[in-house]
């Protein structure tokens, strides 16, 4: 169990937190919320020691062992797979390290034999002997197969490390578990491996996500930090938000109707206080009117920006065709001999083991780069808008704002382009940003912008979600499910693809698989499951 007693974080005349008090419990999971800057991943590193509060103390259980999922990409370089992983419980790591010294001496002593001795008997109360073992399962579920298990960790991919990393958090069982966006660079099939894992961890595990599936699926409390404070509430994220938003209606609608009476009393006061006869009653007004007190709603730290996708015409039939499209790269074959027929009212989710699949596919029909073979043709109608996965590009010049995002509007005006920036919650001095400074998040804001300036009836979106806060995934999603013209997106956020897509398009090896339905359908098909597991067999067999 971990106890938060009166955590206290100031920087400067900026109070993050306030006199915060909590209990994580074991056989729990812990989502912590709140807007982009509230101090989410702050807040972590306090439970974790890395960084000590101004005031307050955290305690933990005596000789309960603590996981973290480690950011450091590059700590364990040195180390191999294996042993990344096993230094996960550093406790058995030292054990093992210090048996190999003692084993390793020419001049082994009587000493030297009590010690392995005692050493031997802490190896088997942890289960040692399965160190490796349960190491290689974890690592196998998490895709990381058993000929990388002896590689040097240096030599892996980015995305290998990030998994690598994650079944070091959650090897030999910890007490407490915590995870900072543990679901980054995952696919489907490892996220619902990592829901079904932490669904069954009897231990306490303190999480921070924007993955809202992933939040429901694992999650028992929600962690709300707002106004300095954190607030826990039982349930789900869903059930959270859900309750959230009502019990904000309901104080809204209260709000009214106390200040309608109060209005009605004034107008009272304001008309007969002046009259003798009506005086008495006027007074009696004015006595009531001074017991009435509105229960102000304080402007939350989350903000949401207004995502409104418009398409300036519609289009016509001929939406896009797609033929015989092949596509390689030094690492092999990328796009393989792809048929594709783009409806209208089609909104399709492409997903692939190889996310550079469909960046590839993006980036041809946007003319950034060339396919092998193949043709595409999209109908006389249709105008489209490109958002990619990497923008940096989009923000080499010293444009502010306004001018930045000018480039991209039929309307120059400087009160249009502050408006539309502000929708976007780009206000005032925020503006006159320089594109090259903006953090990632504000950076898809603006690419967001962009898009829907371009009013266009076809929108290609490769991971929009990346970097956004909670707030503006939810308006992004709402947005996507509002617009009328044609989807093509890919998207890590399930609950996104699950309720924008109609149609699921996967990338594999040998083609692709098209299927009408969605996400959740797409997943729980057995006949795709078969289809997916022959494709992906034969491409490793090659």
């Amino acid at each position: 169990m971990i106890t938060v007693s009166n955590i206290t974080l100031q920087y400067g005349k900026r109070i993050l937190f306030d006199e915060v008090n909590l209990k994580f419990t074991p056989g729990n999971c812990y989502g912590i919320i709140g807007a982009n800057g509230a101090g989410k991943s702050t807040f972590m590193k306090i439970l974790s020691g890395e960084i000590e509060a101004n005031k307050g103390t955290i305690d933990i259980t005596p000789g309960q062992r603590m996981s973290i999922l480690k950011q450091n990409h590059f700590e364990f370089d040195e180390y191999t797979v294996m042993n990344a992983v096993i230094m996960g419980n550093k406790k058995l790591h030292n054990i093992i390290q210090e048996k190999e010294k003692i084993y390793a001496k020419e001049d082994f002593s009587e000493a030297d034999g009590i010690r392995a001795s005692e050493l031997e008997a802490e190896f088997g109360e942890m289960n040692g002997w399965n160190a490796e073992s349960d190491a290689a399962q974890l690592l196998e579920s998490l895709g990381i197969e058993v000929g990388i298990h002896q590689r040097i960790m240096k030599d892996l991919t980015g995305k290998e490390k990030v998994r690598v990393l994650l079944a070091q958090a959650l090897f030999g069982n910890p007490d407490i578990l915590l995870m900072d966006e543990p679901t980054n660079d995952l696919d489907a099939e490892t996220i619902a491996w990592l829901e079904n894992f932490l669904s069954e961890f009897q231990n306490t595990v303190i999480v921070i996500s924007h993955d809202r599936h992933f939040l429901d699926a694992v999650c028992t409390h929600i962690c709300d930090i707002d106004f300095g404070k954190i607030a826990t509430y039982s349930g789900n994220y869903s059930f959270w938000y859900e309750m959230s938003q009502l019990k904000l209606k309901q104080r809204s609608d209260a709000n009214k109707k106390m200040e309608d009476k109060r209005s009605e009393l004034q107008d009272f006061i304001a008309r007969f206080s002046a009259n003798a006869s009506k005086s008495r009653q006027a007074t009696s007004r004015k006595k009531l009117l001074d017991k009435l007190v509105v229960d102000d709603i304080p402007a939350s730290t989350r903000k949401y920006p207004a995502i409104i996708f418009k398409q300036e015409r519609e289009a016509g039939d001929q939406i896009l065709h797609i033929e015989n499209l092949s596509k390689s790269n030094d690492d092999g074959l990328l796009l393989n001999n792809l048929h594709i027929n783009v409806r209208k009212g089609d909104k399709i989710a492409f997903i692939s083991k190889n996310q550079l699949a469909i960046t590839t596919l993006f980036q041809i029909l946007n003319e950034e780069e060339k396919a092998d073979k193949g043709t595409y043709q999209f109908g006389t109608t249709i105008t489209k808008a490109y958002m990619p996965n990497e923008n940096a590009a989009y923000f080499n010049s010293d444009y502010n704002l306004i001018d930045w995002l000018r480039q991209y509007s039929t309307d120059k005006d400087e009160t249009f382009i502050r408006g539309f920036l502000g929708k976007m919650l780009f206000t005032g001095e925020e503006t006159l940003k320089n594109g090259r400074v903006l953090s990632g998040g504000e950076k898809v804001r603006c690419m967001l912008s962009k898009t829907m300036l371009l009013s266009a009836n076809l929108l290609m979106l490769d991971e929009p979600t990346n970097h956004l806060d909670l707030e503006a995934i939810i308006a992004l999603n709402e947005g996507m499910k509002d617009f009328k013209g044609t989807l093509l997106f890919t998207s890590h956020d399930h609950q996104l693809t699950q309720t924008i897509a109609n149609r699921i398009i996967e990338i594999t090896p040998k083609g692709l698989i098209d299927k009408v339905c969605t996400y959740d359908e797409y997943l729980d098909n057995e006949d795709v499951k078969k289809m997916r597991e022959q494709q992906y067999l034969e491409k490793s067999k090659a």
